[in-house]
């Protein structure tokens, strides 16, 4: 599911983020249910929006 970005959302890059052009991901926090994703290097194009519950279970994951 996907949706516009939205001006009023605040957005982080991760902190395993090299920072030097590399694969970089931002989240915008706070909103109910949902966490969207979207590419730090063209945050222009389209979000990607996942359930709370997808989110935890992949960054669960990706820690181990």
């Amino acid at each position: 599911m996907s949706t516009p970005n939205g001006a009023a959302q605040k957005w982080r890059k991760s902190s395993y983020s090299t920072g030097d052009g590399g694969n970089c991901v931002e989240v915008a926090d706070g909103l109910h249910g949902v966490v969207p994703v979207r590419d730090s290097k063209d945050p222009q194009r389209r979000t990607l929006v996942v359930p709370v519950s997808s989110w935890v279970a992949l960054t669960s994951t990706v820690k181990r």
